[in-house]
């Protein structure tokens, strides 16, 4: 590889590690990527590191020294795994920003603050104490909060964990300087394409595919399950029809919450739930 190879980086914040698992995953593939990109920076893939004064020393060799949890850079293209949880996440998520020509989030946790996002409505100082034995050893933010909170993001992939066909159609689009082909219409599109039928319409399953991103392929529904909304809100979706499905099919206020409260709990889209599923089902007043 010659200088002029593009440079990826991959960063952890708050996460499980599914979603760099899922390029570690495409296996084939990405060695295919590999003579097209030069990995500089993922600790995933790597059992090096240095310590901040090594790193130190390292400023201006181009990223080409051992892992460290800070990295080098100056990087082409950054893809960041987790939420936004602690100052010091915010100190280093500013720091990648700068040293990333493109910043790509990925994952529910990058792109909705994940499931520890439920903290955001309760007290963390509670859950802290029930948690650890010496909680005042804990530092944490009060929220789990997504990276376009705190710096601007140039393309969110959504999923828990994301679509591993997904992530190579946008780090490809990338090197070639174009924007990433990913469909924006909801998990109903998908059953249609793939001949499933609607289990809410033939059975009354409750399901969230009609406000649910695509990208898993409807793999719930294939199934005769209900999809869980794990790739986020879709673009354009109808909140107060969706509660009203659900309480129509048998779901309590209480079980609305909840199922919307998981992968991409803090999603904004979500933002009015609480008010809706107050609402009285207008197909039980007419009945």
């Amino acid at each position: 590889m010659d200088d002029r190879t593009p440079t990826l980086a991959v960063w952890k914040f708050a996460s499980c590690d599914g979603c760099q698992l899922t390029l570690l995953d495409c296996e084939d593939e990405l060695l295919g990527l590999a003579d097209r990109v030069r990995i500089s920076h993922f600790l995933e893939m790597s059992s090096l590191e240095m310590s901040s004064s090594e790193m130190s020393g390292a400023e201006g060799q181009g990223g080409d020294g051992p892992a460290t949890l800070e990295g080098v850079g100056p990087y082409d293209l950054s893809l960041v795994e987790g939420s936004v949880t602690t100052d010091e996440d915010v100190r280093r998520i500013h720091r990648v920003r700068r040293i990333s020509r493109r910043l790509v989030t990925i994952g529910a946790c990058a792109t909705a603050g994940g499931v520890q996002a439920l903290r955001n409505f309760a007290d963390v100082a509670e859950f802290r104490a029930a948690v650890y034995a010496h909680p005042e050893y804990i530092a944490t933010l009060a929220t789990s909060t997504p990276i376009s909170a705190h710096v601007p993001v140039d393309f969110e992939l959504r999923g828990c964990p994301i679509d591993r066909r997904q992530l190579l159609e946008v780090i490809t689009a990338y090197l070639a300087e174009r924007k990433p082909n990913i469909p924006a219409h909801s998990v109903c599109y998908e059953c249609k394409r793939r001949g499933t039928t609607c289990i809410t319409v033939a059975h009354g399953t409750p399901c969230l595919g009609p406000v649910t991103h695509a990208g898993c392929g409807a793999i719930c529904p294939a199934y005769d399950r209900g999809c869980y909304g794990c790739f986020g809100p879709s673009n354009t979706l109808n909140m107060p029809a969706m509660v009203r499905r659900l309480q129509h099919d048998g779901m309590s206020e209480r079980d609305v919450i909840r199922v919307f409260r998981t992968f991409n709990a803090a999603s904004p889209e979500y933002a009015e739930l609480p008010g809706l599923v107050d609402q009285d089902d207008p197909t039980d007043r007419e009945a």
